[in-house]
């Protein structure tokens, strides 16, 4: 990887005004998805959410509501 070329780019954005960083944000999202979308896969973006503290919590929160559920004798397999 090329520290110095991401260093200049890194000190380029830095001047930009914050609607400029926002815009440049969204055109390089875009630019990424028209171009390697198609090997973006579903276990990738399954990954992000799980490691996200916002989802973990509630995937807690539900794990604790049907916990009690565990010990009714059903086998779910």
């Amino acid at each position: 990887m090329n520290t110095l070329a991401l260093s200049q780019i890194e000190e380029s954005i830095d001047q930009l005004s914050l609607d400029e960083q926002l815009w440049l944000m969204a055109w390089l999202a875009q630019q990424i998805r028209s171009r390697f979308g198609s090997q973006i896969d579903f276990e990738a973006e399954l990954t992000v959410m799980a490691t996200d503290p916002e989802i973990r919590h509630e995937l807690d929160i539900i794990e604790k509501e049907f916990m009690i559920t565990e010990g009714d004798g059903l086998d779910l397999k």
